[in-house]
């Protein structure tokens, strides 16, 4: 079971786990890609999307649990994609939020945010809305 604040709800949700290695991220990214078509985002912000869950999920894999489960949960919301990628970790620290994967991070997504759970689960969240533009530099 994946954390989850609150309960989908009628809004569009998917979820997707998989091995916690970075060969299955295309999986992820094709998702990404599918889920941010339907609510037609532009090509360049499905692009930037992409890049952003492959950057969070870069940055979980390097503190990932060897063998454990990267969960990633797509909440559709009118004209907003927020996407949340979490892995159990070995020390249970948040991101660090003044290095350059975070700022490549908040540019692509617009706003970003992490969380760690008591069992050391940590999530990224990422949340981009359609024709928002790029997100603060």
């Amino acid at each position: 079971m994946s954390h989850i604040a609150g309960e989908p709800g009628t809004q569009d949700f998917v979820e997707v786990r998989l091995p916690a290695a970075g060969a299955y991220l295309s999986v992820l990214r094709t998702a990404t890609a599918g889920l941010a078509a339907r609510l037609d985002f532009t090509l360049d912000e499905i692009e930037d999307l992409r890049i952003a869950v492959d950057e969070a999920c870069a940055i979980l894999l390097q503190q990932a649990v060897p063998g454990s489960v990267l969960s990633c949960v797509f909440r559709l919301v009118d004209d907003s994609l927020e996407v949340t990628v979490s892995a159990p970790t070995t020390d249970g620290r948040a991101p660090e939020r003044d290095t350059f994967a975070w700022t490549v991070l908040s540019a692509l997504a617009g706003k970003v945010d992490s969380s760690v759970a008591d069992d050391r689960t940590v999530a990224i969240s990422l949340y981009k809305q359609r024709g928002a533009g790029p997100g603060p530099a």
